[in-house]
């Protein structure tokens, strides 16, 4: 089969970049921008509920179009605020229909140029599930993580974690009323296109929990953007203490990069098992707030050849988890450029499954989705940098 030619877009400079957005703002936020627009007190509630609906049931991305909004209070709304999305650098669509977008955000303090960020649409047949970043780069360094090769820039604004969720919503047609794209490439059958949303994209997201926290609630405000908390998974290298605090506090579903069943491997692939050695994360996975049969964990597994793919793996792994409610990822590793990794034959995927299986854990093979545009588990990597001291010091005279 010939592979289809990929998709790009040319960004196009904003307009507005000195302008802050709306769009992603919490309701503390919006209310905050509001009162700065001379909003009085006595009506800020009211005008948080016409903007909140006008954002995230309707994504308007033009104060104009607040039909209940005055036109007075629009127009202050217009010359202080816009309702941008990040800016699209490049759109590239899989073959399979995955799509990836390489985000450019706006600068903050004394950046000297804007971060940029890669967000994931993996459509399905009867979902769609969209793959969201918390970080500009990692600090993790994952050796087989693609991702892991970029050093950590800095941790997204809560707005800018839910602006991609608005962005993907905005390219697929997944609001009231708005047509899809017309590249004839897969789209769910269900009535929204984004049905999933998992922090699996680039870095650590309980490395940035409070702003990953308040994203994560406009997602899940019903009278919004509406996605259950159910259909929210945040992955977690093994960030042992503020697992239990985002059970408590986030209450959605939980995965963990797991990899490997003995802390000499799991340190040599997931580093931070240095820190936090596998006994403590089954412990901290034991205790999860809500752990159930109807709300299991799930654990990631990349098999990597000759590495911990063996049966004697698979055996362990089962004996790790259990007495946890779980399910278990085998994900066929992805490559990227200079890995000194392979993915695992699939004959040998197959049988790690079967003993897996067998002992009553599920565990689907996930089907790797968007090679061809480096889009698949553990390839996503921007360009974004670490600025230099004398990068900083120029930003700041700049400023």
């Amino acid at each position: 089969m010939t592979a289809a030619p990929l998709v790009k877009i040319d960004a196009e400079t904003s307009t507005s970049a000195a302008k802050t957005s709306l769009a992603g703002l919490t309701r503390d936020g919006l209310k905050t921008a509001l009162a700065a627009a001379g909003v009085p007190d006595k009506q800020l509630n009211m005008r948080v509920a016409q903007l909140w609906s006008w954002i995230y049931v309707r994504g308007l991305t033009s104060f104009d179009d607040m039909t209940d909004v005055s036109k007075d209070l629009r127009n202050r709304l217009g010359a202080l605020y816009t309702l941008d999305r990040p800016e699209i650098v490049s759109e590239q669509v899989s073959i399979d229909g995955t799509r990836k977008w390489l985000l450019r955000l706006a600068k903050r303090g004394h950046e000297a140029r804007p971060p940029e960020i890669e967000t994931v649409y993996i459509p399905e047949s009867d979902r769609g599930t969209l793959c969201i970043s918390s970080q500009v780069g990692c600090t993790l360094t994952c050796s087989f993580c693609h991702t892991g090769t970029q050093r950590l820039v800095r941790n997204l604004e809560a707005e800018e974690i839910v602006a991609q969720i608005m962005l993907a919503r905005d390219r697929i047609g997944d609001w009231p009323g708005a047509k899809g794209p017309d590249d004839g490439r897969l789209l769910p059958s269900s009535e929204r296109k984004i049905t999933n949303v998992v922090l699996m994209g680039m870095g650590e997201p309980l490395y940035n929990f409070d702003n990953v926290k308040a994203a994560m609630g406009v997602a899940a405000d019903g009278d919004g953007l509406a996605l259950s908390k159910r259909r929210i998974t945040l992955s977690t290298s093994g960030v042992v203490p503020e697992i239990p605090r985002w059970g408590e506090e986030a209450d959605t579903m939980l995965a963990i990069s797991l990899h490997a069943t003995n802390d000499a491997l799991r340190d040599e692939l997931v580093p931070i098992n240095r820190k936090y050695p596998i006994a403590e994360l089954m412990e901290a996975c034991r205790n999860y707030p809500g752990l159930s049969n109807a709300r299991r964990i799930t654990f990631e597994y990349v098999m990597l050849k000759g590495v911990n793919d063996s049966l004697a793996e698979a055996r362990a792994l089962v004996k790790l988890l259990s007495g946890i409610p779980a399910k278990i990822n085998l994900i066929p590793f992805n490559p990227w450029p200079n890995t000194r990794y392979e993915c695992s034959d699939w004959e040998t995927i197959e049988r790690f499954a079967e003993v897996v299986n067998k002992a009553g854990y599920a565990s689907p093979v996930r089907t790797p989705r968007g090679r061809d545009i480096l889009a698949a588990c553990g390839q996503l990597r921007s360009e974004s940098a670490r600025l230099s001291a004398s990068e900083r010091r120029a930003g700041a005279e700049k400023a």
